[in-house]
């Protein structure tokens, strides 16, 4: 059964409501997925849309989950984010408008991108269960 965004949101932890609603940061290396190496897919906390699969993920020494590129480009949204007087840019999941965290140009190839997210906007997915879960589409990305 699929919940209103609203009953979603009223569900979420308070670090969880903070950063995806509040636009919050999270503690760096003290976060659920900052050191998580399993194979699986991160989806949006509120609305549960794809946005990054874990072969995807890097340490980037930051202590916050890290990323080359989004999973669906189409789920991730870009917006110029100036609030620590600097210029950044913010991305937010595209159905569930919940703020992820930013993306720098500081990271490795093949795209030079870093996307920075925080745990407290995710939801993991791992490999085994895609199917149940009804992501199975993106098991054909792990079995190469």
């Amino acid at each position: 059964m699929k919940h209103s965004k609203e009953e979603t949101i009223n569900k979420l932890t308070p670090l969880q409501y903070e950063v995806t609603q509040n636009n919050s940061t999270e503690p760096a290396f003290d976060n659920e997925y900052w050191n998580n190496k399993e194979e699986g897919i991160y989806v949006d906390i509120v609305s549960g849309e794809p946005l990054f699969l874990s072969t995807d993920k890097f340490d980037s020494g930051t202590g916050w989950p890290s990323f080359t590129k989004p999973l669906e480009t189409e789920n991730v949204v870009e917006k110029q984010d100036t609030k620590l007087l600097m210029k950044r840019t913010e991305v937010q999941s595209r159905q569930g408008g919940s703020h992820l965290g930013h993306v720098f140009n500081d990271g490795p190839e093949p795209t030079g991108l870093r996307y920075c997210i925080n745990s407290a906007s995710l939801r993991f997915i791992p490999k085994v269960h895609l199917k149940k879960e009804g992501y199975e589409n993106y098991l054909k990305f792990f079995d190469k």
